[in-house]
């Protein structure tokens, strides 16, 4: 796995917190992410993500269950098995729209919860690294990866000016891992050495 250098801010209040994502942006530093213990608006925005494409991928599966759902029971009714029920078509599409609309749910939910688990790397006994175990309780944590060129004391220096009340460095692990949150985590405090 590889190692990466982070210096990690935390921030008391959302409303230091969105003016020091901007002043640390417009330095040229890049943001891994921002962990709150809510819903921010607006802080996709001014972290500069781009809009998730996960509505797209629910649209694709929508469709893809409306096909399979009218391919299937066409199928069925025409060609597999055939029934004449007193001189009614075999291809009654009116009464195939609540079976239809029920494969679209379907086919659409359950394959944008798979794509929402493989995008955020969710699944039973793989494991992240946290970088504050305050940061969804009651702490705005700002995880800044550094660079070879990255100086570590002025990074740390420009956070505190930016109103982090609480700032440090830490080397991680930047993939998903197996293993279990109750077992101890092994962090990686060394200083880096700078050229």
């Amino acid at each position: 796995m590889s190692l990466k250098r982070f210096v990690v801010a935390c921030f008391n209040d959302e409303n230091v917190l969105f003016p020091a994502v901007k002043k640390v942006r417009n330095a040229g530093y890049k943001i891994q992410d921002v962990y709150t213990p809510f819903p921010v608006h607006g802080l996709d925005h001014a972290l500069g993500m781009r809009e998730t494409s996960l509505h797209t991928a629910g649209f694709i599966y929508g469709i893809t269950g409306t096909i399979t759902a009218l391919t299937c029971m066409s199928w069925i009714f025409t060609k597999d098995w055939p029934l004449n029920i007193g001189g009614k078509p075999n291809l009654p599409l009116p009464a195939f729209i609540p079976i239809t609309f029920e494969l679209t749910v379907l086919f659409a939910s359950v394959g944008m919860f798979l794509t929402f688990c493989y995008l955020c790397q969710l699944a039973p006994f793989v494991k992240r690294h946290h970088f504050h175990p305050r940061a969804t309780d009651d702490l705005f944590v700002m995880a800044i990866e550094c660079t070879d060129k990255t100086n570590v004391d002025d990074l740390k220096g420009f956070l505190q000016s930016a109103g982090a009340v609480e700032v440090n460095y830490q080397v991680a692990e930047t993939d998903w891992w197996l293993g279990r949150y109750d077992k101890e985590q092994k962090l990686y405090t060394e200083r880096p050495a700078i050229v």
